[in-house]
């Protein structure tokens, strides 16, 4: 397994890579590798040739008075991990080399980056379209791997790649979770033992979205988001940010889910802010 730190050397790879005539799949992280990650690490080594796996934890897309100082990291637990699955190459670049002296081109992914999360913490969106753009550049793969339980940020790339052509595919593998429901997130390190058994309402609020929705075929999807608060509020230890039944393509709000729509969700658990979706597809 090779470990890289400079931007050059992962594209020197790369090309190598496909003057060999193979394909290379790609695997965005932050770190904290978790069984979520590791999941998205096996479908790439199945389905290509090359595997590369970047390791970053992006500063721009982290506001003033969030968690990038404290945000988990592990480096030593990842490559361990990542060498177990036989992956080829990891890029490990530091905030210099990722924005060097001088560093300022933007990009503004739109409405689609100003809603759901996006409205709760402003520029988000625009910073992981950006770092997500320099990675591809980087990493030059066909098929880049993605996990459904950040929904949102997988519409935002894949509005990226089709609006500046990238010539490859982007693969979004359901969410992995818990024995208990509670989806996998490297942040899920930080709840107490309390608070963990707390984050389960999450969880059973989007099964009884889903329940109603499918079982009732309810137009009316103000009656579900009600449900489905009041069972939040039910715990002591969860604050909702949002409840929003979406358009899977454009994230716009459903008044009635006709074929596909997306419950997504975010809710602080004490002060530890969490966020899931299930996808609702109806026949």
């Amino acid at each position: 397994m090779q470990i890289i730190k400079r931007v050059k050397d992962v594209q020197d790879i790369s090309r190598w890579f496909r003057c060999e005539g193979k394909f290379i799949g790609f695997v965005p992280t932050m770190g904290a590798l978790h069984e979520g990650h590791l999941s998205l690490v096996r479908r790439s080594k199945e389905e290509n040739d090359r595997t590369i796996v970047s390791i970053f934890v992006n500063p721009t897309q982290f506001g003033p008075n969030e968690d990038l100082q404290k945000y988990p990291r592990d480096i030593e637990g990842d490559l361990s991990k990542l060498s177990s699955l036989q992956v080829d190459t990891v890029f490990i670049p530091d905030n210099e080399e990722m924005y060097p002296d001088g560093f300022s081109t933007s990009i503004d992914i739109g409405g689609i980056g100003k809603v759901l999360c996006g409205a709760l913490r402003p520029g988000h969106f625009n910073a992981v379209a950006a770092v997500i753009a320099k990675l591809l550049n980087i990493s030059m793969p066909h098929r880049m791997y993605l996990g459904q339980k950040d929904f949102q940020q997988t519409v935002v790339i894949k509005k990226l790649v089709r609006d500046l052509n990238y010539d490859m595919n982007i693969i979004v593998s359901p969410t992995v979770r818990e024995h208990d429901g509670l989806a996998m997130s490297s942040r899920n390190v930080y709840l107490s033992g309390e608070e963990r058994k707390a984050s389960l309402i999450l969880y059973k609020a989007l099964k009884l979205g889903e329940e109603i929705i499918m079982s009732n075929g309810l137009d009316d999807i103000s009656a579900v988001k009600k449900e489905m608060e009041a069972l939040i509020r039910s715990e002591p230890l969860a604050k909702i940010e949002y409840v929003k039944v979406v358009d899977p393509y454009n994230l716009e709000p459903v008044q009635r889910v006709i074929f596909a729509a997306v419950i997504c969700i975010a809710v602080k658990i004490g002060n530890i802010r969490l966020i899931d979706n299930i996808i609702i597809e109806k026949s």
